[in-house]
C-alpha cells in the first residue's frame, strides 16, 4: 500500500478511558477484534498500577499513553506517601511505569505516526484537574515544569516538533473551555457544583496551535467519570465540538468493565478518522465473544454536499 492509499482510508483509533485496575488480558484481544489501528489510554491505570501498565505495555498495537493523577497517588503528595504501600527509598513505582510505557508514554512528549500522518500529543500527566494546580510537585521534579504557563508552553513545543500534518492531544484531564455545567465534559460534579475543571495550561496550548496553523483532529481524555457523583438520573456529556470542528473526547466510562446477563462487558470508545477528521466517535461494549453488543454513537459528521 502506498503512503497515498494508506492516508486516504480510515483510521481506527480505539481511546480506553480511565482503567482504575481493570484490564484484562480480554482487553488486548478484544481490540484485536474491533481491528483499531492505535490505541490511546488516558491514564489512570490504578493506585501506582506497575502490573496493569506492564500488562498494557505489551499490547502489540501502535499506542500512546498518558499517566494520570492516580499513576501517581503513593508519590506525589504527604497523605498519599503516608499509605504508600511500598518502601520509596528502594522502590520508585511512578518511574517503572513510566520505564515500562516508554515512548509510548507521551506526557510532555509526542508521538509521530507517519504510516497515516498523524502526531500524537501529550497533555501535562498526572493531572489532578483545575485551575489549581495539584500534583505540582512531580511536574517540577521529574519536569522541571514549575507553572501552568510553562506547562503550557512544553506542550506546545511537542506541537512544534511534530513530524505530521493532523494533531490528536491526549491529557488525562481535559482542557478548560468546554462547559462549567457539571453534566459538562470537565463540569465539577462534587460540592460545591458546578464550575469549569478543565485544564488551562492544555487549554491555551490547544489555542496556540490553532493559531500556529495546525490541523487539530481529536482531542480525549478521561479524569472526570461519565457517571456523575451529585444525581444518578444523567451522565456527563461525553463530546464536544468546537466552532473549529475540534471534536473533544471523554472516555472515561467507569468502570469500564460490569457483569451484565452474559459475562463481562467492557467498553471502549472508538473513532473513525478521515482525512485528518473525525468522522465517527462512539462508545462501544464488547462481550465474551468479542462482539460489539451495544454500541453508542456520541458524534457523526455529515457527509458534505457538493
Amino acid at each position: 500500500m502506498t503512503s497515498q492509499e494508506s492516508q486516504s482510508n480510515i483510521v481506527k483509533i480505539a481511546v480506553v478511558g480511565d482503567i482504575h485496575d481493570q484490564w484484562e488480558i480480554e482487553d488486548g484481544i478484544a481490540l484485536k477484534h474491533l481491528g483499531v489501528d492505535l490505541v490511546l489510554f488516558v491514564g489512570d491505570f490504578g493506585n501506582e498500577s506497575v502490573e496493569v501498565v506492564r500488562a498494557i505495555a505489551s499490547v502489540n498495537i501502535p499506542k500512546a499513553a498518558v499517566m494520570g493523577n492516580h499513576d501517581a497517588w503513593y508519590s506525589a503528595t504527604e497523605w498519599g506517601r503516608k499509605k504508600c504501600p511500598y518502601d520509596r527509598t528502594k522502590e520508585d513505582w511512578v518511574q517503572e511505569q513510566l520505564d515500562l510505557l516508554g515512548s509510548a508514554h507521551v506526557g510532555y512528549s509526542k508521538l509521530d505516526f507517519p504510516q497515516w500522518n498523524i502526531t500524537v500529543v501529550g497533555g501535562r500527566p498526572f493531572t489532578w484537574g483545575g485551575h489549581e494546580w495539584r500534583f505540582a510537585n512531580i511536574c517540577k521534579e521529574r519536569y522541571g515544569v514549575t507553572d501552568l504557563a510553562e506547562s503550557a508552553q512544553r506542550i506546545f513545543a511537542s506541537v512544534k516538533s511534530a513530524a505530521c500534518d493532523t494533531i490528536i492531544f491526549l491529557g488525562h484531564n481535559g482542557p478548560s473551555g468546554l462547559g462549567d455545567r457539571p453534566e459538562d465534559p470537565c463540569g465539577k460534579d462534587w460540592h460545591p457544583i458546578g464550575g469549569d475543571f478543565g485544564d488551562p495550561d492544555l487549554a491555551e496550548a490547544i489555542s496556540l496551535t490553532i493559531t500556529a496553523g495546525k490541523q487539530i483532529a481529536l482531542v480525549t481524555f478521561g479524569h472526570m467519570h461519565h457517571s456523575l457523583r451529585y444525581t444518578k438520573t444523567e451522565l456527563r456529556k461525553p463530546i464536544f465540538t468546537s466552532p473549529e470542528g475540534i471534536v473533544y473526547l471523554n472516555a472515561a466510562s467507569v468502570p469500564r468493565i460490569v457483569e451484565g446477563e452474559n459475562g463481562k462487558l467492557r467498553n471502549f470508545s472508538l473513532v473513525s478518522l478521515e482525512a485528518g477528521e473525525v468522522t465517527q466517535a462512539a462508545l462501544v461494549w464488547v462481550g465474551e465473544d468479542f462482539q460489539v453488543v451495544k454500541e453508542e454513537v456520541f458524534f457523526e459528521r455529515s457527509a458534505n454536499v457538493s
